[in-house]
């Protein structure tokens, strides 16, 4: 039987690929469950600095699998499978390890979320990325109404879920969803680049600065200030800091 997500670490780089081509990734409860499960261990590894999330086939994730979805006996049978995907999302977004993701081809509905979960995303030229629910009757789920106006602004977000818009990969990149777009079949290659340049530094203070822009929106400006501090001085004293800055401080001398 072939696994709904893969997963594989090799020199550093956690992949997690979503793994249904037919349904578009699209998530039923099997693949729930293995995206909350295999989310967990890849950022609780500790030979993994960084995540990428890719996808087999020509797109990324259509959110949930609508036909599995009318087979659910129950309202609460969807609460019950979101909350199980959700696990996974706060995974990576709580984590101190960077996330690239790949999004080729569509993105939609609580694929939004995916996405959204990763730090740098990398769509295709020929992408397409929108809401889609209310097209159903359904509403933002998977972190959708969480992380997208954080991403693009209340009011661009209020025209995507009120609407049935699409974006292509260069107005995700305008609006925000995604850091960069490219050919449609360089993606992977650019996603898992970003990733490695990762992992070629110090890994662990991007980790350290993605945890302090995620969070800053729960604290006070005091707060996070105090944050700050506290992390420059932790990621201070590491080897890796050590190293780089004097590395740098060489440099600077000799320009």
């Amino acid at each position: 039987m072939t696994e709904p997500i893969l997963f594989t670490v090799d020199r550093g780089l956690a992949r997690i690929t979503l793994n249904r081509p037919e349904r578009l990734n699209a998530f039923d409860a099997e693949t729930g469950r293995a995206w909350a499960r295999i989310t967990a261990e890849a950022v609780s590894r500790d030979d993994v600095g960084a995540v990428l999330i890719d996808a087999a086939g020509p797109s990324f994730c259509a959110g949930g699998d609508v036909r599995a979805m009318v087979e659910m006996d129950s309202g609460a049978a969807m609460t019950e499978l979101a909350g199980v995907i959700n696990d996974g999302i706060l995974s990576l977004t709580a984590s101190e390890r960077p996330v690239a993701v790949a999004a080729q081809g569509t993105t939609v509905g609580g694929g939004l979320g995916i996405l959204l979960a990763g730090d740098y995303a990398v769509v295709g030229e020929g992408s397409k990325l929108g809401s889609l629910y209310a097209s159903m009757g359904l509403t933002p789920d998977l972190s959708v109404s969480a992380q997208l106006a954080r991403a693009v602004g209340e009011r661009r977000a209020l025209q995507l879920v009120l609407s049935e818009r699409t974006l292509s990969g260069a107005e995700a990149v305008e609006w925000g969803l995604a850091a960069e777009a490219v050919p449609d079949a360089e993606v992977g290659a650019r996603a898992e680049a970003v990733a490695r340049g990762w992992l070629a530094g110090a890994a662990s203070a991007y980790g350290r600065a993605k945890r302090l822009v995620r969070d800053a929106a729960l604290r006070s400006m005091p707060e996070q200030l105090a944050e700050e501090a506290r992390s420059i001085g932790a990621a201070y004293g590491t080897a890796d800091a050590q190293r780089l800055t004097r590395a740098f401080a060489a440099r600077s001398s000799r320009a």
